[in-house]
């Protein structure tokens, strides 16, 4: 079989990408892609997976599906291409960032230099269709970011999962939580960020749970220029 990512994730994974659930869905996606404009490209599905290996994840920010915008996706959840537009979602998350760390937003939505610190920036649905929100809900991808969350949960090493929104707290269920820290909070949208997610303070949270555990807490700064 093809190698979809390159690194261990693959062999983490193979089963799934075996699976029947998984031909299913990669024969829908062949046709999505073929037919309709389809966020992130093709070669970017795999990019959160590629960019933050299975051994190095700290911290997992678990969103719902990709952005739908013209060249906004690129395979982590929340970030945006370097020349992008910071989407409002972002914007939100920035300045929780600033109201909980002290940090100022930079002006790009490029989270790479979280990805590379061991923070999975994960959708529990991978591809969308453009301008169209959720249109790839329930076509498999649900059970290969379940796989993904009880494969980080039977990790010797304790993570710490950040869940926004409904669709991402329903995996808390796969989560050990007297292994790992869960940190939950509404989705930083516009619709959802004022009933909780501003105030909830996951950054700092995130680091002292992080040194709890004795490992390095991430650098929530991002640089300036990408």
């Amino acid at each position: 079989m093809k190698e979809l990512i390159h690194n261990e994730w693959q062999e983490v994974l193979k089963d799934e990408f075996e699976a029947p659930y998984y031909q299913q869905l990669r024969q829908f996606l062949k046709k999505e892609y073929q037919e309709q404009v389809i966020f992130p490209e093709m070669n970017h599905i795999w990019e959160a997976f590629e960019w933050t290996p299975y051994d190095k994840v700290k911290v997992v920010i678990l969103g719902q599906d990709p952005y739908h915008g013209p060249n906004q996706a690129h395979g982590l959840s929340f970030s945006v291409q370097p020349t992008i537009k910071t989407p409002p979602s972002l914007v939100n998350i920035y300045k929780e960032l600033q109201s909980d760390l002290g940090i100022p937003p930079v002006n790009h939505g490029y989270l790479k230099a979280w990805a590379e610190q061991g923070v999975l920036l994960l959708n529990t649905v991978l591809t969308v269709r453009n301008g169209q929100a959720n249109s790839h809900r329930g076509q498999g991808w649900e059970t290969l970011t379940d796989a993904v969350i009880k494969k980080l949960n039977e990790r010797a090493t304790p993570i710490v999962f950040i869940l926004w929104g409904k669709p991402s707290i329903s995996k808390l269920k796969l989560i050990d939580t007297t292994r790992h820290a869960v940190i939950t909070a509404p989705h930083p949208s516009p619709l959802s960020a004022y009933r909780g997610f501003f105030g909830s303070k996951p950054f700092s949270k995130t680091n002292e749970a992080l040194i709890k555990f004795g490992e390095t807490p991430i650098n929530w700064q991002l640089p300036e220029t990408v």
